[in-house]
């Protein structure tokens, strides 16, 4: 990691600042998802702000906008089994990471949501806890990470309709805890998960 923030401070600096944030850290199910996002100052994005403040349908909006307007930006995942192969915070760190590769333009700073920076990063890195509420660029990663994971849990639910994934996401809610009892794990489960090995012994 790179401490030398002074070129951070220079609002004229500048540098290509690109803002990475996380979706799905704590679900029992479904992969966890990153995002990268370089804004375009030119292209102001009015609203933004951590997802998780914002309804579902303003997100959504907001992702097409960031999409469209954006410099540059990537989504990234890392699966169950990375997740459980290796935990959560390396996989994580994992997806963000792949994220960050997934960009057409290499920026010259990143800012992490968070306290921790991916190993082997090749640019500057600087970690902003609740970065998602203070960085435009870190909002919109955590706007598009969280969308992207919304929509693989509607796929999920598909897939598997006796588990509510639509309703809760894969987060460890009463109705998840009742439905994992009912039918057990699936493969989209997190088995490293204590409430899902639980259930498996």
């Amino acid at each position: 990691m790179n401490d030398n923030l002074d070129l951070f401070e220079s609002p004229h600096s500048g540098l290509l600042v690109a803002g990475i944030d996380e979706a799905g850290r704590g679900p029992l199910a479904g992969s966890v998802y990153a995002a990268a996002v370089i804004l375009d100052p030119l292209k102001p994005i009015g609203g933004l702000m951590d997802s998780k403040k914002l309804s579902e349908k303003k997100r959504d909006q907001l992702a097409l906008e960031i999409r469209e307007n954006a410099l540059s930006w990537s989504i990234a995942c890392a699966n169950v089994e990375e997740i459980d192969s290796i935990n959560i915070l390396q996989a994580t760190m994992l997806a963000m990471k792949r994220a960050f590769l997934g960009l057409s333009i290499t920026p010259g700073l990143v800012l992490i949501d968070g306290n921790r920076v991916p190993a082997d990063m090749s640019v500057a890195c600087r970690a902003i806890i609740k970065g998602d509420a203070l960085e435009p660029c870190i909002s919109a990663a955590s706007i598009l990470a969280k969308t992207a994971r919304d929509a693989s849990l509607k796929e999920l639910h598909e897939q598997y309709p006796e588990y509510g994934f639509d309703q809760h996401k894969g987060y460890g809610t009463a109705l998840h805890l009742e439905r994992l009892r009912l039918h057990g794990a699936c493969p989209a489960h997190r088995r490293s998960f204590a409430p899902v090995r639980k259930t498996l012994a």
